[in-house]
């Protein structure tokens, strides 16, 4: 029997047949605006509820402001982090301002992968996380693209071995089609990709699951709306795009 870990997430567990199986390493990637934050989030604040320990790994927001955006969908995380259930890795601020003094985890350098990963490490041992959301991988290999592979094969030998299942936010431009990187596709165990279309003069947004090791999943691409309470996946639905047209199907 595979164990799978509910992402909590309305409709993704319906897609998924049951859920993500535990430990898998996945790409969660889109352009801007396409949610991929938020549903990182969402991820980690059910796990939460589930009595699943998590921590988020910062790297281009500063941690007050996470906190912020989450609590505007209801995701009140101080209590979890008081109870030492939930953890934000501060990858942004260098540990510069008076806010980033109070964070616990902080990496000074960015730059510096190995002292990226002996952070993420100590957080996810001290609050024994069991989910893992990096937010986002791309700002680690956006200048050496090269090195891309290498940095999630290190992040997934940790985060697999420390038995954490994890999403890696990744970024792409509004027109690439890809995934956020050269090789990274293959070193994932599994890539979700979220997307916003402009189809006659109206922005329509969906999901489609390119790949999720130790399961089966839909091939198909399936609507999503982003409400106060965070994201619905419509998944009894198909977006079906045509030639300057989209249409819906049950």
């Amino acid at each position: 029997m595979i164990e799978r870990v509910k992402s909590g997430i309305p409709g993704l567990d319906e897609i998924l047949n049951g859920g993500i199986p535990r430990r898998n390493i996945v790409l969660l990637s889109g352009g801007p605006g396409t949610g991929k934050s938020i549903m990182g989030q969402q991820f980690l604040y059910n796990g939460l509820l589930q009595g699943e320990p998590g921590v988020l790994v910062a790297l281009e927001e500063h941690p007050v402001q996470i906190r912020v955006n989450m609590a505007q969908f209801g995701w009140y995380v101080k209590d979890f982090e008081q109870k030492g259930l939930f953890a934000i890795v501060d990858a942004f601020t260098g540990g510069i301002g008076e806010a980033a003094k109070r964070e616990r985890y902080v990496v000074r350098s960015v730059d510096d992968i190995g002292e990226l990963i002996d952070v993420i490490r100590e957080a996810i041992r001290d609050i024994k996380a069991k989910r893992v959301v990096i937010d986002s991988v791309t700002t680690l290999y956006i200048t050496k693209p090269v090195i891309a592979r290498n940095v999630v094969m290190q992040l997934k030998r940790v985060l697999s071995g420390l038995g954490c299942t994890s999403m890696l936010v990744s970024q792409v431009s509004v027109t690439e089609r890809g995934f956020g990187g050269p090789g990274v596709e293959h070193a994932a165990d599994g890539i979700i990709r979220l997307d916003l279309d402009e189809v006659g003069g109206e922005l329509k947004r969906s999901i489609i699951v390119w790949k999720m090791r130790g399961t089966k999943h839909s091939m198909r691409r399936h609507p999503f709306d982003i409400t106060d309470r965070g994201i619905v996946i419509y998944s009894s639905k198909i977006l079906v795009f045509g030639h300057r047209t989209v249409r819906e199907e049950v």
